[in-house]
């Protein structure tokens, strides 16, 4: 191919200087032919094929190769055969005694001509897009894999991100609940992909079977749900760029957060300053075009929605109920009852009907027990040969005092010793642990080991007035009367004894 510089030559010599074919050709050394070619396109145009190239060496072994990436489109992408294998196969099953770089030419052109084009959509305003995406945090000085919750009203850009610590129902829930008090509304209609969190099953021409927790999610809102096609990522193109989006630019670098609030706190700013951005195309900044969503949002319901997995258990004989593979610990006196668990993001809470039995910090482990001290206090009391090897006391930590205390009891008391021990432990259900601390180490000092003598001084602590009976403090109770001795009085006395000795006599 020739340069520009000679095409522009042999034009303008042939042209305006009249010069024939044969002429230019023995001028700037050329064929005759090529200076045909020159004066028949104005820029080179290229190298061009009369015919499309004969690949004999493939020739009878397309049918296979194409048989082949036509049964890959029912696998799984990661078991779907690369152009080495098909070679491979061809060479190993089929004869084939060509090289594999005419395959790789085959298969790529195959591959590019079914490649999927997309149409440009314009979004009306007050819909959004919801995905969960992955990244790494340290939290608590902890390095994890966090989920976090998206959604991206597409016809602003606007967008929401909160971070947990696993993409369970009460995170999906509890992101919707988030997003729309951050947006004080709710989107017109909702797009998602196919998460079994909200699709419990897909059924024929389009439609789905929803889970129960997300028809009372979108019962309580009234939003429409919308739905991509199975395995198709593009179908929400917007919210897809928001979770790569968040990766590379709220989440870079690893954050280190004390806490998911932390963390999340530092999540809606972004996504508060992002709303000063102008997104290429768009006209206007990204608040400023929010305005149409946030005028087209559904307002808020009057009652916020409770966003927690709900389950019902059964309590065991040690007082546990299983939520995800832990267990969580209630009052023995509920033992063996049914109960419903709620799972929020942070929290279990254990009920029986309405009544709240138990309230736990939620855990993430695996097989893991959390157990409430005092939960077991009252069965301990009964069983006192337990106390010392009690799980749920293993690892509570009281000041030293209670250490203190218990051992005086003991050596004075004896087994009787132990339970008032026990006893005064059940304060700290009743009382906060400062004031009952106060009030062991008053007791101490002043020599009154007994559980009776501490709660008192609990009492007295609690309701701020002296440990001792003073009668000004209680103006309510009936006052004493003490008259002057006489000795009269003394005189009536003697002679009621003289007389009843008398008569015994």
């Amino acid at each position: 191919m020739y340069g520009m510089d000679i095409y522009l030559a042999v034009r303008q010599a042939v042209t305006h200087e009249g010069l024939s074919h044969r002429e230019a050709a023995r001028r700037f050394n050329k064929d005759p032919r090529t200076i045909k070619k020159m004066m028949s396109f104005s820029v080179p145009p290229g190298y061009r094929r009369d015919k499309p190239v004969m690949r004999r060496v493939l020739k009878g072994f397309e049918g296979v190769i194409d048989q082949i990436l036509a049964d890959d489109l029912k696998s799984p992408v990661k078991q779907r055969h690369s152009a080495m294998r098909i070679y491979e196969r061809l060479r190993d099953e089929h004869g084939y005694k060509g090289s594999y770089t005419p395959v790789k030419q085959y298969v790529r052109r195959y591959k590019v001509s079914f490649k999927e084009m997309f149409v440009p959509l314009a979004h009306a305003p007050g819909h959004a897009q919801v995905d969960f995406g992955e990244a790494i945090a340290i939290i608590g000085g902890v390095k994890q894999k966090i989920h976090f919750y998206c959604l991206d009203l597409p016809q602003s850009d606007g967008c929401f991100v909160k971070a947990y610590p696993a993409e369970t129902t009460e995170a999906f829930l509890d992101g919707h609940v988030s997003a729309m008090a951050f947006f004080s509304g709710v989107p017109l209609s909702v797009l998602y992909d196919n998460t079994r969190i909200a699709v419990a099953k897909i059924l024929g021409d389009g439609k789905r079977l929803k889970t129960r927790a997300f028809m009372a999610l979108q019962s309580h809102y009234l939003f429409e749900d919308k739905f991509g096609r199975p395995g198709k990522g593009n179908d929400k193109g917007n919210v897809e760029g928001l979770v790569k989006l968040t990766k590379a630019k709220f989440l870079t670098p690893i954050p280190r957060a004390s806490s998911y609030e932390e963390l999340n706190a530092r999540l809606e700013q972004s996504c508060l300053r992002r709303q000063v951005d102008h997104v290429r195309g768009s006209k206007g900044t990204i608040g400023e075009r929010m305005l149409a969503d946030l005028s087209a949002l559904m307002p808020l319901p009057a009652v916020p929605f409770e966003p927690c997995d709900t389950r019902t258990a059964k309590v065991s004989s040690t007082s546990l109920v299983r939520y995800r593979d832990n267990d969580y610990s209630v009052p023995v006196r509920f033992g063996h009852r049914d109960v419903i668990v709620k799972g929020f993001v942070d929290t279990v809470v254990i009920c029986i009907g309405n009544d709240v039995i138990a309230r736990h910090v939620r855990s993430y482990a695996t097989a893991d027990s959390i157990m409430e001290p005092l939960h077991y206090l009252p069965l301990i009391e009964r069983k006192l040969n337990a106390l010392d090897q009690a799980a749920p006391l293993q690892a509570w930590e009281l000041p030293v005092a209670f250490g203190m205390l218990r051992r005086l009891m003991e050596v004075r008391m004896g087994k009787p010793g132990k339970r008032e021990y026990v006893q005064v432990l059940q304060l700290l259900g009743v009382f906060t642990q400062s004031d009952v601390h106060e009030a062991v180490k008053q007791a101490l000092s002043l020599g009154v080991i007994s559980f009776d003598a501490i709660k008192q001084l609990v009492l007295c602590r609690v309701e701020k007035r002296p440990a001792r009976l003073d009668l000004s403090v209680y103006p309510y109770l009936p006052r004493p009367s003490v008259g002057a001795t006489r000795a009269a009085d003394y005189a009536a006395l003697t002679s009621g004894l003289i007389s009843s000795e008398r008569r015994a006599a």
